[in-house]
């Protein structure tokens, strides 16, 4: 039992503590709604957190543009894809600066522009060997009359595909998916001709299977994974 005289004297002027003012024990309680930071700005509506995991972009990162779909074909396969770069009218066509920039290579891989060096030679020649061809027709026509017509029919077939050839290369070099695919196309109506032209005149009409063939060299190179790459890069950029 304690006695009163345990109890431990009070100081002179000192007040018993009220009822009730004890604080309580523990850590100090914080407000429920805390005050937000000085410069804090509220999220926008419809603002949604980024899911678990979420890394912020690099410095410079572009977000894709709209008509992006998919990644670019990776450095292990073959990957192919509709051209969704169509021109829309008949200037879209058309080399950028006219025939200025024909020998002025881009900024292509190596395969690429391999490519584009046999499609513009090619288109050249091709050019070269109508004009000597047509000449040709003219004096067949006077001998054989039916021959010489078709093989003329097939002469100027030659010379609009040798054109056509030289503006769709161009326009690969610019980064024109539309265009490569123009030129695959094209291989494979130079193998028709190759076809015609080596039964008819014995090949007056065209370059036969040996321009086919380079054709399809350039072919190739424009659909391996560092070309699918580079268009797929400049996608929407150009």
């Amino acid at each position: 039992m304690s006695n009163p005289s345990d109890v431990p004297p009070q100081q002179p002027g000192a007040q018993p503590p009220v009822s009730g003012s004890v604080p309580p024990a523990g850590p100090p309680q914080l407000p429920a709604n805390p005050p937000p930071p000085h410069g804090y700005q509220a999220p926008p509506p419809g603002y949604q957190a980024p899911p678990p995991g979420y890394q912020v972009p690099p410095p410079g990162y572009q977000a894709p543009p709209p008509e992006y779909q998919g990644q670019p074909a990776s450095a292990g396969g073959f990957r192919f894809e509709m051209p969704t770069d169509r021109p829309r009218n008949f200037g879209d066509a058309l080399p950028a600066g006219g025939l200025s920039g024909i020998f002025k290579v881009a900024a292509m891989p190596t395969e690429l522009k391999v490519s584009y060096w046999i499609w513009l030679i090619g288109g050249l020649l091709g050019l070269l060997g109508g004009v000597i061809g047509l000449f040709g027709s003219f004096v067949l026509v006077a001998f054989a009359p039916a021959i010489g017509l078709l093989v003329l029919l097939l002469v100027i077939v030659a010379l609009a595909l040798a054109t056509a050839q030289i503006i769709l290369a161009m326009k690969m070099k610019e980064g024109r998916e539309w265009a490569r695919f123009a030129l695959t196309i094209l291989a494979g109506i130079s193998l028709l001709l190759a076809l015609v032209s080596s039964g008819i005149a014995d090949g007056r009409a065209g370059g036969g299977l040996p321009g086919f063939l380079i054709s399809l060299v350039a072919t190739v190179l424009m659909w391996l994974p560092n070309a699918q790459a580079w268009f797929a890069a400049n996608r929407g950029q150009i």
